[in-house]
């Protein structure tokens, strides 16, 4: 399992607007990625302006196909990016995991 850690620093004024295209986002991943079993955003308590995002991926090929999707590059690079001050990424390997649907 591949888990793909982001964090969005964002002016909080943008952050509506960051949620409102990743819950587009998250609707296309979950209809058109079977490859992709997690995909989460989190809202920072402490920070108005940051988002988190935790994204699982079946496999390294599955993320790559994320990224080469007609929906990342309209949603994450044509509509997210542009209203972010700062995008952070990092990839992990699942080495143990324990988890109960909420």
């Amino acid at each position: 399992m591949i888990v793909l850690v982001a964090r969005y620093q964002m002016p909080p004024s943008r952050r509506p607007e960051v949620e409102a295209a990743l819950a587009k986002m998250a609707d296309q991943v979950h209809e058109t990625e079977p490859g992709c079993r997690l995909y989460q955003v989190l809202r920072s308590t402490e920070d108005a302006g940051l988002l988190l995002l935790v994204e699982h991926y079946e496999d390294e090929a599955a993320l790559l196909a994320h990224r080469e999707t007609p929906h990342f590059r309209e949603i994450v690079e044509g509509t997210i990016l542009p209203l972010l001050h700062h995008r952070q990424r990092e990839v992990f390997e699942l080495v143990l995991g324990h988890g109960r649907a909420p």
